[in-house]
């Protein structure tokens, strides 16, 4: 009987104390945390983009045409 209430004294400390430092969580779950973070920077970066307007269009092109010589 005094092994037994020894064993659970014994199991009641453990469990009470924490003698492994708490892990932030698991790796899918850090995963995640980094994704979130990298397409929120994404998205500010996108919201603070300007707007770019077209180009004008291009000057037309003088071109000459290189014809046989008719004798």
């Amino acid at each position: 009987m005094k092994a037994t209430q020894e064993i659970q004294s014994q199991l009641e400390l453990s469990f009470e104390t924490t003698a492994l430092p708490l892990r932030r969580g698991t790796r899918r779950d850090r995963r995640l945390a980094r994704a979130r973070w990298w397409f929120e920077q994404m998205h500010a970066v996108v919201d603070r983009a300007l707007e770019w307007s077209a180009p004008p269009p291009p000057r037309p092109e003088q071109t000459t045409l290189s014809l046989a010589r008719v004798r």
